[in-house]
């Protein structure tokens, strides 16, 4: 428990540290400015698109529980995801959300191996997705960017890439140990995460639904964020963000911060300035994305409360325990 908490610490501190070597240097006033003379209108069309955002998140999850023949509702996947989503902001960390789900997966007639690799198998697809999008969209970096920029964006795409691959084939290969270390519960749990990987991405249909549902939340991310960038007056197209978005959202993913807080506006700001965007306007983006996100994902703690396995009186660290008990 000690180890948890220092690693929060840690995220914390990262996620601070990177906020404050970004702001210090810009003119919060002005920055603070901009933030509230967002355009309303443009703000309620982003808020609507991330509304969808969750259901495409719930729609990714359901065709992942369909690869791997894991029963789970088409409502009850969505209302699953929403819910996981309040607590992976609720909850210290940013994946508490993904165990709730699991958890609720498992009580809602999952079998606990389709409970867990679902979850991880989404949240893989996620990932492949973005990758996908970096690679797709790093040739358009050139007139975006300038030329001198072209080699060190397709290097880093080429390298994003090969880890990306070796990793989904490494987990595909994870069932192959020796047979001697199959009585190994955790072990067993890793073949059957292999098997479930593969039913996913080797098989030609299931493949190309889960990658559609990805490849198309990243698509709607960058429509939220431009119109967010709209709404603030910044000089950004539709096209630049298709093109900026997934990288940024692809940094936001490494796990060594709060919810991303901090390395997605380090990354915002980076991304955005190679266009012409500055650093204040890119940073009150990044921070105006972060709360919006934030504020769509609230009412799914209300959906948890109005919920059949809040009435049946579950708390949070009997879930964790629960689950990892199971997992053991």
């Amino acid at each position: 428990m000690a180890k948890k908490w220092l690693l929060i610490a840690l995220k914390v501190a990262v996620s601070g540290g990177l906020i404050w070597f970004i702001m210090k240097d810009l003119d919060l006033q002005a920055a603070f400015l901009r933030l509230r003379q967002v355009d309303p209108i443009m703000l309620s069309l982003a808020m609507c698109a991330l509304a969808v955002q969750a259901c495409l998140g719930g729609l990714r999850w359901r065709a992942v529980a369909v690869a791997i023949k894991a029963p789970l509702k088409l409502l009850n996947a969505l209302r699953l995801f929403y819910i996981g989503m309040f607590f992976n902001q609720a909850l210290p960390g940013g994946t508490g959300g993904d165990a709730v789900r699991m958890y609720l997966g498992y009580r809602g007639g999952l079998s606990l191996r389709g409970a867990i690799n679902s979850v991880m198998l989404e949240r893989m697809v996620t990932v492949v997705a973005l990758v996908l999008m970096v690679d797709v969209t790093q040739p358009f970096f050139t007139p975006t960017a300038g030329a001198d920029k072209l080699e060190l964006v397709r290097m880093t795409a080429v390298l994003i890439t090969l880890v990306a691959v070796g990793g989904v084939a490494f987990i595909m290969i994870l069932d192959r140990l020796p047979e001697r270390m199959q009585k190994w519960k955790l072990v067993r749990g890793l073949g059957y995460l292999a098997s479930d990987t593969r039913q996913v991405f080797l098989h030609l249909r299931h493949g190309l639904t889960v990658i559609f549902w990805g490849v198309l939340t990243h698509i709607n991310l960058s429509l939220v964020v431009y119109l967010l960038a709209s709404g603030l007056g910044l000089p950004v197209t539709l096209f630049d963000c298709l093109i900026l978005v997934p990288p940024v959202a692809l940094a936001a993913t490494v796990p060594i911060s709060i919810g991303g807080w901090g390395v997605r506006e380090g990354a915002m700001v980076m991304a955005f300035g190679l266009i012409g965007v500055s650093a204040e306007g890119a940073l009150v983006l990044s921070i105006l994305v972060g709360l919006s996100g934030l504020a769509i994902s609230l009412p799914g703690g209300l959906v948890w409360l109005l919920s059949r396995e809040r009435d049946q009186g579950m708390g949070l660290d009997h879930m964790s325990e629960e689950l990892s008990g199971s997992k053991s």
